[in-house]
């Protein structure tokens, strides 16, 4: 099982991927059906625009949005040196905000504006400035907007501190998007990028740096996931040259493992004393290393198997009763190893009325939920053959992740935010 946030309720999503950080939802019980006619609880607009996935926590739902202003200003050196096709450069001035909705109503309770300013970069067109999920614990909320700074606030929307760690500079610009992991008092955030790349660790209380390790490392977009083993906590964090776990307490690296490409954005998953890591831009590889040992890993017995036909690149994987679900591609397909031995269960099934997919699976009620950008959702049986229980459309556009909280599942999508339950019987 992966390292839950502490002092969570059983029915939250306090972070990005669940309470164990693996896209399950133990106890979660969402609807089968939906459709803009059924089991729709409630549905509410969301101002600008975001692939932060929601959280859930203490009745609120949170996500991050950056939200257009329409002033412009002249961009910087950086919007004009990389000018790719797929890069769209911003001179428009933007409010980097956190949004905090009522669970119950759908009603918004708040609004808080992190920083107003114009992106430090361009972005990839089907990209946005708010992709980083927030996380939740107690009586604060984490938010990351990268080059934009991290931000801790109360449940409130005040502001307890911030830290400005500096500017990123991302691949061809095409833009941040990692989330912080959160262990003990520990707020852990990768910054992956063409420049000095580093993973810090913050004190969650005063955001005063901890540790922080230089990484031999480009641009990656990979979530850090925190992970126990012999006693002591490890933060993993997959990249182009070397998936690396470092020590929680003081940043030291205690093992490497090569074998993944370039442009890492799938995060790892772990449980029973095994991570799971994966890539596929050029090359595809599937990776499964167990706990316990200490520097390359590479060529060791703590290298379990590699699986290398066809991997996700922007989902991030379901690891849930022993299978390992992911999305090769981004292509509208479902795949599913055994994660003890990592043989094919089956792979590449093609999810009906799904095209592209950027959000992450999720499980709960034995079942797994893939969201497509397309508006359909195709709920699968959890096991070792493809069954397909259901195809479900919503009028809108999804990239952000769901979110699974006891019997409701929570889409945000571009420009809506949705709560799913089944219809109750005086409904």
């Amino acid at each position: 099982m992966g390292v839950a946030v502490a002092a969570t309720a059983a029915s939250d999503w306090p972070q990005w991927r669940g309470p164990h950080a693996d896209g399950v939802s133990p106890d979660g019980a969402p609807p089968l059906r939906w459709s803009e006619q059924e089991n729709v609880r409630w549905k509410v607009a969301v101002p600008g625009e975001g692939f932060s996935t929601p959280i859930v926590h203490r009745g609120r739902v949170f996500l991050l949005s950056a939200i257009p202003t329409g002033v412009r200003r002249e961009p910087g050196s950086r919007e004009r040196r990389h000018s790719p096709a797929k890069v769209r450069p911003s001179t428009e001035v933007h409010r980097f905000a956190v949004l905090c909705f009522d669970q119950d109503s759908g009603k918004e309770r708040w609004r808080t504006t992190a920083v107003e300013t114009v992106p430090n970069e361009g972005r990839h067109r089907s990209h946005t400035f708010a992709s980083s999920s927030p996380i939740a614990e107690g009586d604060r909320l984490y938010a990351s907007f990268g080059s934009h700074g991290i931000f801790c606030l109360d449940l409130d929307g005040r502001l307890v501190w911030q830290r400005d760690l500096g500017d990123m500079e991302t691949r061809y610009s095409w833009g941040e998007g990692a989330s912080p992991a959160l262990y003990g008092n520990a707020l852990i955030v990768n910054w992956d990028h063409e420049g000095p790349s580093f993973i810090t660790a913050l004190d969650k209380r005063s955001g005063k740096t901890l540790w922080k390790t230089d990484r031999d490392e480009v641009s990656s977009w990979a979530t850090p996931l925190v992970v126990e083993h012999g006693g002591r906590a490890q933060v993993v964090a997959p990249a182009t040259k070397r998936i690396r776990a470092y020590d929680i307490v003081d940043g030291r690296e205690v093992w490497n493992c090569g074998g993944l490409q370039v442009n890492v954005i799938s995060c790892a998953v772990w449980k029973g004393g095994v991570v799971y890591a994966m890539s596929s831009y050029g090359r595809s590889a599937v990776m499964a290393v167990s706990l316990g040992g200490e520097g390359d890993l590479t060529e060791s017995d703590n290298r379990l198997w590699t699986y290398t036909r066809s991997a996700s690149y922007v989902p991030s994987p379901a690891l849930f009763e022993g299978r390992l679900y992911f999305l090769p591609r981004m292509d509208g397909m479902l795949s599913c190893l055994d994660a003890a031995s990592g043989r094919p269960l089956y792979e590449s099934r093609r999810l009906p009325g799904i095209r592209g997919i950027y959000a992450s699976p999720v499980a709960a009620a034995g079942r797994i939920y893939v969201v497509g950008r397309d508006g359909n959702t195709v709920a699968v049986k959890a096991g070792d053959e493809y069954e397909e229980l259901a195809v479900n459309r919503l009028e809108d556009r999804f990239d952000a992740s769901p979110a699974v909280a006891g019997k409701s599942l929570f889409l945000r999508g571009h420009r809506f935010l949705y709560r799913l339950d089944e219809a109750r019987p005086s409904d």
